[in-house]
């Protein structure tokens, strides 16, 4: 199918709990067909992540990663990975305050606060479940995606309402990159 229609936040179906990929799925053309559409859609959008909500797919499944991203000038690039029922559990408490953006809400931007350090629990497309550890921005980046999971917005998330606003209105006053 390739590059799909982003819904922009307003769109009821970005705001429902996403469903788990049931077991019967793993290895099948379908849920291959949702990630190659995840993963098509995030390129040709400049995303770092996307999760199925996102193209109007009710599932628990999401992709992140990317190579040098203008979206994120300063941002390191990270692994592509399909994240399928992921669970996350923040390591410590120690969280960070960064600015964020969103396919579905174009030309905006807001201060965030995540768990630096998470330990993430998911499967693969075949069904394979692993673990592993994350931190900072691609920490960062798996939070944001696996909110979509659950209905919620980085806009929910905002350090305050004074930290949010139009991407080149924040750049042009320093306060992003």
């Amino acid at each position: 199918m390739g590059i799909r229609n982003v819904l922009r936040i307003g769109h009821p179906a970005l705001r429902r709990r996403a469903q788990e990929i049931p077991d019967d799925w793993f290895g099948s053309q379908r849920l291959q067909g949702i990630i190659d559409d995840l993963f098509d859609t995030k390129l040709a959008c400049s995303g770092a992540g996307l999760a199925a909500p996102q193209i109007d797919e009710p599932w628990r499944v999401l992709v992140v990663g990317m190579d040098h991203n203008p979206r994120y000038p300063d941002a390191p690039p990270l692994p592509e990975l399909v994240l399928i029922n992921p669970v996350i559990k923040s390591i410590g408490k120690e969280s960070i305050a960064g600015w964020e953006g969103c396919l579905s809400v174009p030309g905006l931007r807001g201060e965030v606060q995540r768990w630096r350090h998470i330990h993430l629990r998911w499967q693969d497309q075949e069904g394979v479940s692993y673990t592993e550890e994350f931190h900072d921005f691609h920490a960062r980046v798996v939070q944001h995606e696996k909110d979509h999971l659950d209905g919620v917005l980085f806009p929910d998330r905002l350090t305050s309402p004074m930290a949010f606003g139009f991407t080149d209105e924040l750049q042009a006053h320093e306060r992003i990159p």
